[in-house]
């Protein structure tokens, strides 16, 4: 679905903390002034020698193989056009988090105030010992060709300009599987293509490459088909123009077989579809808004393949799948181009994957029962973890046959675990959980909706379809709230414990059935289900909403206790425990216990250890439990090394099939050097473990916020473990991102039968 960006989230999203949304860290220690004498004078001047000895050493002294620039003159931005040098930057910084996240390349946004295409080429020239490749962005045309065809041939980096060769390699690799799917021979289809810009003109060129015939093309821009007869075209543009008798649009898609839309919104009509051949192959790539909608073209056509630039429909081409992982791959043997051979590569590389099985984590992350090859899954997702290992070595294979590669690589195996492990792959944790909670929201209950935080995360999560959001409080303070901050919340329903007479009757029974036998009354139950915790949880007990969210404004203890007298641990669970997903730079942690259990026995921890394990699972992550101490396999004896040794012993036995270790100090677990050479028997070895179980609360729960404030780690949770129904308890404080995470947590959770976490 198409997610409403409101002015003022966009612009409070890029002044948050510091401002834009990136930022340069040290790679190195920077601890002591030998660490400084090191890092710049006097021992930056060895690798400098190094360099001026032989060039080819800024490789492996500095961060260039690693470095994109991404740069712009501002003249083509987004749907904005020529805005100019300054306001195209948040869209550059965009692009360098783009490159990061998906591809682990760092990158240098560089915003020129230069429109004159010779002197533009010459300042980008002249940047080539800063960076290992070039990413042109946002460059009208036609100067965009000019600039990049110059570079190309004049720089020994990769250099692409996206909005030309992004859209032509994701939508290539589209049209080679549709034409798979109809029994088409490209060299015999007819193509239409609306639009001639940049992008267009690629995609064309690039379609050519595939094996479309040039006199099988025709294009057409905002004043009809480009014929030769026209006058007002410029040399590329004349280049695909046709001496045919075609005027418009509509006589260009008689019997056309596809059709690829670069133009604009709703140009196209249900009755110029029906022109088309049999099976067409439909592109409507405008954005935000196809050039005829998704809905309109199935309705007009029941044999269409169709593709769109938006992600609420199937087919999404999406630029995210091409550029991170072709630089990714161009980078990683030093390419001095990305040349023909690369993108062919990069597209059948992509049309490959999407024949093949998809995996769990994607089904689920998208909530699909069984995505497969067919009209509609043409292409892969934007979340698929196999995107870096499947795109990024074909292209430096081609790169290597084709003779551009200056560092070839050998051993392929060891880069797919190199790939990998840049961009610590786990790191999608929350947004495929995100993705899944999208494809069925859940009803979620919060107790503490007289909250600025709590009522702007219930706006995020209603307007991105994550959950359906039910506000508990006084509906007076909360329509306040809602006023006083802008918020839009409209309809979205608000309950008001102490107006809800008969649900207060009926919770209050069911509270004292449960509770009778513990010495509860009728009068107690009566006045206990008149407070939010409580009421929240019995709604959920009682089917009137999926999941409850609280404890942003009160202690942890206050908060979970009310779930458990009504909701209840599941059958077979003896208790619960609180777990957090640590997201870092080297993939998430999940750490157990940091919320619940103040000091655990062993038998005890046994149960946390299987409830954080099933839960780690959940997440289709396999569990590496680490079973931490202040002591290695009995290196120093106390009731702790003692304690946990029992634990790991026990969940051995009971869970032969986990991977287990332990007792052992914390950084021993994490690293693999110190168990290779002090403790070779370790499972853990080669395994790298990412379920973290502390012998006590304390030692928990100062571990993670130390992690969080110290080593800028994301921090989500607690996940409360072992609840009959889906309760999740908010840490004290927590931001409205930290809310939001949450909260898709919880929908996911609701999405079982029964709570899995």
């Amino acid at each position: 679905m198409a997610i409403k960006i409101r002015k003022e989230d966009a612009l409070n999203y890029h002044t948050q903390g510091k401002a834009g949304k990136i930022e340069v860290i040290p790679t190195k220690p920077l601890s002591s002034q030998m660490d400084l004498a090191l890092a710049y004078s006097p021992g930056v001047a060895e690798p400098c020698k190094e360099i001026s000895n032989d060039v080819e050493n800024v490789y492996k002294y500095t961060a260039k193989g690693n470095l994109v620039g991404v740069i712009s003159n501002g003249t083509a931005v987004l749907g904005l056009g020529d805005i100019g040098p300054e306001a195209s930057k948040p869209v550059m910084e965009g692009k360098g988090v783009l490159f990061k996240k998906f591809a682990g390349i760092d990158v240098f946004d560089i915003e020129i105030n230069e429109k004159d295409p010779k002197k533009l080429i010459q300042t980008i020239k002249s940047l080539e010992p800063t960076f290992g490749g070039i990413n042109l962005e946002d460059i009208k045309a036609p100067e965009c060709f000019e600039i990049e065809q110059t570079l190309k041939k004049e720089m020994k980096i990769p250099v692409m300009h996206d909005d030309q060769h992004g859209t032509a390699i994701i939508s290539g690799a589209a049209l080679i599987n549709a034409l798979e799917l109809v029994d088409k021979n490209i060299g015999e289809i007819m193509l239409v293509v609306n639009g001639a810009g940049a992008a267009a003109i690629s995609c064309t060129r690039f379609y050519i490459t595939l094996g479309i015939k040039r006199e099988n093309i025709v294009l057409c821009d905002k004043d009809g088909i480009l014929r030769t007869d026209r006058e007002d075209l410029d040399e590329i543009r004349r280049e695909f123009s046709t001496d045919r008798n075609l005027h418009t649009l509509s006589d260009a898609l008689k019997g056309a077989d596809v059709f690829l839309g670069l133009s604009a919104g709703n140009v196209v009509s249900q009755d110029q579809l029906k022109l088309m051949a049999e099976n067409p192959i439909v592109f409507a790539l405008a954005n935000p808004d196809p050039e005829i909608s998704y809905d309109l073209a199935i309705a007009a056509r029941e044999d269409l393949i169709m593709a769109t630039g938006r992600s609420d429909h199937p087919n999404q081409v999406n630029n995210v799948l091409g550029f991170p992982y072709i630089f990714r791959g161009a980078l990683d043997v030093r390419a001095t181009a990305i040349n023909e051979e690369m993108k062919l590569a990069a597209a059948h590389a992509i049309a490959k994957l999407a024949k093949e099985p998809v995996p769990d984590i994607v089904n689920k992350a998208y909530g699909e029962d069984k995505l497969g090859f067919g009209r509609f899954y043409l292409i892969p997702k934007p979340l698929d973890p196999r995107l870096i290992t499947t795109i990024a070595p074909a292209v430096a294979k081609a790169a290597i046959e084709s003779g551009v590669a200056k560092s070839p690589i050998t051993d392929w195996d060891s880069y797919e675990l190199e790939l990998q492990e840049r961009i610590g792959i786990d790191q999608r944790l929350m947004s495929v959980v995100i993705a899944r909670a999208k494809k069925n929201p859940k009803r979620v209950v919060f107790a503490e909706a007289d909250n600025r935080k709590i009522l702007k995360a219930a706006q995020i999560i209603r307007d991105e379809k994550i959950a359906i959001p039910i506000l508990l409080g006084n509906k007076e303070r909360i329509l306040t709230l809602i006023e006083e901050n802008s918020l839009d919340l409209q309809n979205v329903t608000i309950i008001d414990p102490m107006e809800e007479s008969q649900k207060l009757a009926q919770f209050g029974e069911i509270l004292f059935q449960k509770r009778h036998r513990k010495g509860m009354t009728k009068s107690d139950a009566a006045r206990l289900v008149t407070q939010r915790n409580y009421f929240g949880a019995m709604m959920v007990e009682t089917g009137q909403a999926d999941a409850f969210i609280s404890g942003l404004t009160r202690d942890y203890p206050k908060t979970v206790l009310p779930s458990l007298h009504t909701i209840g641990v599941r059958p077979g669970t003896k208790r619960v425990t609180g777990m957090y997903i640590m997201n870092t730079g080297k993939g998430p942690f999940f750490f157990a216990d940091a919320t619940v259990n103040l000091n655990p026995t062993a038998e005890e921890l046994v149960e946390i250890i299987g409830l954080t394990a099933e839960a780690v699972k959940f997440f289709n992550i396999e569990p590496r439990v680490a079973v931490l101490s202040y002591s290695n396999f009995g290196s120093a004896k106390g009731d702790i090394p003692d304690k946990m040794a029992k634990a790991t012993a026990l969940a051995k036995k009971k869970y032969p099939d986990l991977i287990i270790e332990g007792e052992m100090q914390a950084n021993v677990a994490l690293n693999d050097e110190i168990q290779k050479e002090m403790y070779p028997f370790s499972k853990l070895i080669n395994k790298k473990a990412n379920t973290l179980i502390f012998p006590d609360l304390s030692s928990g729960n100062i571990a993670y916020k130390l992690l969080a404030e110290l080593g800028n780690a994301e921090a989500i949770g607690p996940i409360l473990l072992g609840m009959n129904k889906p309760v999740h308890i908010l840490q004290l404080g927590s931001s409205i991102r930290e809310i939001v995470n949450m909260v898709a947590v919880a929908v996911v959770d609701a999405q079982s039968d029964q709570s899995t976490l």
